[in-house]
């Protein structure tokens, strides 16, 4: 497949990982180091020894996984290691992993002696299609997702199907939503030919178009004043109630899952509050609701879903904001709404009366 000129880098689609082995012979990087967490660590480092057997020279810098370790105490613990190894401005970090790996490592490598190169190989859907892309590098503090960060571009991106054999269900049909949202807000036809797709059985196509419409939005809007907001569909109500899963539930709910949630509750909000026509509300339900698990929303949970919100990047002078479709395919965003009408669409997710 041919690359995906993005802003100063190329992404690669390449099962073999040609396209990397050539990056890195034809650098001169004083030293290479690879951040990843306990799982990639198993089970996709074995990969990048198979593919690239003539890389011998590198350190590895491992994480535990999971969001919950998405933070400064862990960033900390990255530079730390890099300092220790030796690594100077020549250097080059690679982030083989989901998108708490491909967040933080680029968070690590754009602050580190105020930045050395990085390049981004996702190995979970969701990282592929969404995390990778972009140049949004960062960390949570305490339960706000993301608040800390830079935008710093790799400086290439390499994707392989290949990973995504060493996932379990949950995680591909976690990865999906963030498809399905690229479906909703930007390509109708995309998301008439998504339900007729088996999530589990993707195909490199699929993958590549999504890549595409998110690259298409963050080359347009790279500093995310306009078009860019179009991405956080699904996500206000979907990170806050992510949040609210990692802080009180045993088997917290994965990205994927929250957002999932969040796109019912928004497109609720956008038949309410932006024309969204009610039958592809429906639609919109009927079919998220046949791929996602449903989540057990609680009335007593919507006081901390609330305040969660009320930290979101997104908002201005106090007001909770939105990106919300207008029709499917079409997306507006700067939609500021009341704790009254949220509470409103969590009524709706729940099937609670308003």
């Amino acid at each position: 497949m041919t690359p995906i000129q993005s802003n100063g880098y190329e992404v690669f689609f390449d099962d073999e990982l040609k396209d990397l082995k050539d990056f890195l012979d034809n650098s001169e990087y004083s030293k290479v180091f690879f951040l990843t967490d306990l799982n990639t660590s198993e089970h996709c480092m074995p990969l990048i020894g198979e593919l690239l057997p003539s890389l011998k020279d590198y350190d590895i810098i491992e994480v535990d996984p999971g969001e919950e370790n998405k933070n400064i105490d862990y960033c900390i613990g990255v530079w730390q290691m890099l300092l220790d190894f030796g690594a100077d401005r020549n250097s080059l970090l690679i982030n083989l992993g989901g998108g708490v790996i491909t967040d933080m490592g680029g968070f690590a490598a754009s602050t580190f002696k105020r930045g050395i190169d990085f390049v981004q190989v996702p190995t979970t859907l969701l990282s592929q299609v969404d995390a990778s892309v972009g140049g949004k590098t960062g960390i949570d503090l305490g339960s706000i997702k993301n608040i800390i960060g830079t935008f710093t571009q790799p400086k290439a991106v390499f994707i392989s199907s290949r990973f995504l054999k060493t996932l379990d269900e949950r995680q591909i049909i976690s990865g999906f939503a963030e498809i399905v949202k690229h479906g909703i807000i930007a390509d109708k036809d995309y998301f008439q030919k998504l339900k007729e797709i088996n999530p589990l059985d993707l195909d490199q196509e699929i993958i590549y178009h999504s890549v595409e419409i998110k690259n298409f939005v963050v080359t347009t809007d790279p500093f995310e004043k306009s078009i860019r907001k179009t991405l956080n569909f699904g996500h206000t109500i979907g990170h806050a109630v992510e949040t609210y899963s990692l802080k009180n539930d045993k088997r917290a709910l994965l990205h994927g899952e929250a957002i999932a949630l969040g796109m019912i509750c928004e497109a609720y909000l956008a038949f309410r509050h932006n024309n969204l026509p009610e039958e592809e509300l429906q639609e919109i339900v009927s079919y998220i609701r046949s791929v996602f698990p449903d989540y057990h929303l609680k009335g007593d949970s919507y006081g901390d879903i609330l305040e969660f919100m009320q930290n979101d990047k997104k908002n201005v002078n106090g007001n909770i904001g939105f990106a919300l479709p207008s029709e499917i395919g079409q997306c507006d965003f700067n939609i500021y709404l009341t704790a009254e009408q949220i509470v409103e669409a969590l009524n709706f997710y729940a099937g609670f009366e308003s």
